[in-house]
């Protein structure tokens, strides 16, 4: 993949505030109700989770075991979606409470398949 190491500076950064958004997030907003409380712990080690494992891929040792971590990144990102489709589906939250959220994961998923994609060629 080359050297790509602002862009991996720049992901490690955002992709961490990300993870630090959704951890605010559930600390203030998924302890309401019981489906919230559900989700939301989901939503947490998701969201989480791809700030981790692209961490890891910046320390990858090799190009299989770069593109395997993208892979986790990718599909942690669009968990992550998944459960604010659901909150957002049902109801449980005013939408302008995670819009924020909501669009940072859909920009990120858009970046990390790209990468992806470009990764496989």
């Amino acid at each position: 993949m080359g050297d790509y190491s602002y862009f991996n500076q720049n992901l490690r950064a955002r992709t961490k505030k990300f993870a630090v958004s959704i951890i605010l997030f559930y600390a203030k907003y998924c302890k309401q109700t019981e489906e919230l409380r559900v989700i939301g712990k989901q939503l947490l080690r998701s969201g989480t989770s791809v700030a981790a494992n692209f961490r890891a891929f910046t320390r990858g040792r090799y190009e299989a075991e770069k593109f395997s971590k993208l892979c986790i990144v990718v599909e942690e990102t669009d968990e992550t979606q998944f459960w604010l489709e659901l909150i957002e589906e049902a109801n449980l939250l005013d939408k302008s409470i995670y819009f924020e959220i909501k669009n940072e994961s859909d920009e990120l998923i858009k970046i990390f398949t790209a990468t992806k994609n470009k990764m496989k060629k």
